[in-house]
Formats: C-alpha cells, sequence, structure tokens
C-alpha cells in the first residue's frame, strides 16, 4: 500500500511539472511561427521592391549628357499607345499612318515643339513606321524625344533621347537618334514632321528662322529614304587633290620673256 501511495505522488508531481512546462513550449512554438511569418512577409516584400528597382535601367547618355532612361514594360509597350497616352494626340492606326489620319483634325507643321509627335514614315527597316513624342526642343537642327519599342530596347521605353535633323533644308523630313553612346547616331530615317495637340487650321506650321547648317555627324550606317530623296548625296568624302602640272621648259622660258 505505501509503494502505490508513492507511486500516486510520483504520477500527480509529474503531471504537475508537464502541466507547468507545455504552455511555455506552445508559447515558444506560437513566437517560432510569428518569426517565420515576419521573415516571409519581409522577404516578399524586399523581392518586390528588388523587382521593381530592376526593372528600371539607367546609365544611357544622349548627346548632351542628359541621361536616357530605359524602363522595361510589362509585356512590351507599343510606341502607339505611349505616344497617345503622353501627348493626348487621339489618333489610332499603325504609326505610319498617323500623318495622314491627324489632317483635318490636328495641326501639323515642320517646327518642332514640346509635347508634339515626331512622325516617322516607314521604310524597308521600319514598316510600320514609329511615333515619338518631343520633349525637349535643343535648337533648330536637335531635340529630345521620349518614345517606346525603338531599336535595342524592344518593348521599352526611352526618354531624353537625342534627335538631329539631317534634312538638306532643315524641314525635319530626315533624322538620325541617337544610340545613347556618346555622340553616336544610327541610320538616317525619313520622317513626315510633327503633329501637334491643337486643331488643325487648314496651313502647315513651318519654322520662324532660317535653316540651320546641317551637322557633320559622320557616316550614317544606312540611308533609309526613297533612293531619289537621297539629292543630297550624303556625307561626302573629301575628294582627291588634282596632280600638279609641269611645264616644259619652253612653255617656262617664254614666260620669262
Amino acid at each position: 500500500m505505501r509503494a502505490r501511495g508513492q507511486g500516486g505522488r510520483a504520477l500527480l508531481l509529474l503531471g504537475s511539472i508537464m502541466t507547468v512546462t507545455l504552455p511555455f513550449s506552445g508559447a515558444s512554438a506560437a513566437s517560432k511561427t510569428q518569426h517565420r511569418t515576419q521573415h516571409t512577409a519581409s522577404s516578399s516584400h524586399s523581392s518586390s521592391h528588388a523587382t521593381r528597382t530592376h526593372t528600371a535601367r539607367h546609365g544611357v547618355y544622349s548627346k548632351h549628357g542628359s541621361k536616357g532612361r530605359y524602363a522595361r514594360a510589362s509585356g512590351g509597350l507599343q510606341c502607339v499607345p505611349f505616344a497617345r497616352n503622353a501627348s493626348g494626340i487621339e489618333l489610332v492606326g499603325n504609326a505610319w499612318t498617323w500623318w495622314n489620319e491627324a489632317a483635318g483634325v490636328y495641326e501639323r507643321g515642320s517646327a518642332p515643339e514640346p509635347g508634339s509627335v515626331l512622325a516617322f514614315r516607314s521604310n524597308g527597316a521600319m514598316r510600320l513606321g514609329h511615333v515619338a513624342v518631343v520633349s525637349r526642343v535643343v535648337n533648330a537642327r536637335e531635340i529630345e524625344i521620349d518614345h517606346a519599342n525603338w531599336g535595342g530596347y524592344r518593348g521599352s521605353v526611352a526618354r531624353g533621347i537625342s534627335v538631329v535633323d539631317v534634312s538638306p533644308n532643315n524641314d525635319w523630313t530626315a533624322v538620325r537618334v541617337g544610340l545613347g553612346k556618346g555622340d553616336d547616331f544610327g541610320s538616317i530615317y525619313p520622317t513626315y514632321g510633327f503633329i501637334y495637340g491643337r486643331p488643325d487650321r487648314g496651313t502647315m506650321v513651318e519654322a520662324k528662322s532660317a535653316p540651320a547648317p546641317k551637322p557633320d555627324l559622320g557616316p550614317a550606317p544606312r540611308d533609309l529614304r526613297p533612293a531619289h530623296e537621297q539629292t543630297d548625296g550624303g556625307y561626302e568624302e573629301v575628294a582627291e587633290a588634282p596632280a600638279p602640272r609641269h611645264h616644259s621648259k619652253r612653255a617656262v622660258h617664254h614666260r620669262r620673256h
């Protein structure tokens, strides 16, 4: 009977210890679970922040040192919806149709203005044309543009990119676009001119000043204008100087006398 009583007291003491210990163990487990949840949420937020940060790529410069900013759009962004949203000019259709679609609706011309749309013509390398929004006018021959889906930055938005007019008459019918590498510019692209976000008045807007000299940007990789428009000859190389003429002794003697 004594042994049974002692065994009962031992079991009772063990139960008391377990009763005291279990709440602390449960609290510890709950604490660990909460810590893991917070850590997971923190990691998810950091990953999301890193992803958003990584989508913006910086460090590409235009001719004058202004930073060209490129941001990858989800699923790729086309030039037409970007230009429509950035300029407020509500035209539809492919980029090469914008110039004619604007007739009677929006004013057009050959003078660049901030907020206007530069319309590129269709060519062998870009059959659907292109549209870009003027962000800054540098001078009579140079502007900066914001545009989407151009060249090596397909599906991206490019901002502050230098564009230079290389047309013979400074009427913005032929341009070269900065490559974002120092002073390097790409091929010669044919363009229509500028579309302005105001009603058409029936006349073309022209530059108020005399044509500026055409800049020397060096040889272009390609001239994408139609052959009959390449009348200015592009960038000519210096011709070889003629060989000096040799006069006979008789002719020299005759001139002396």
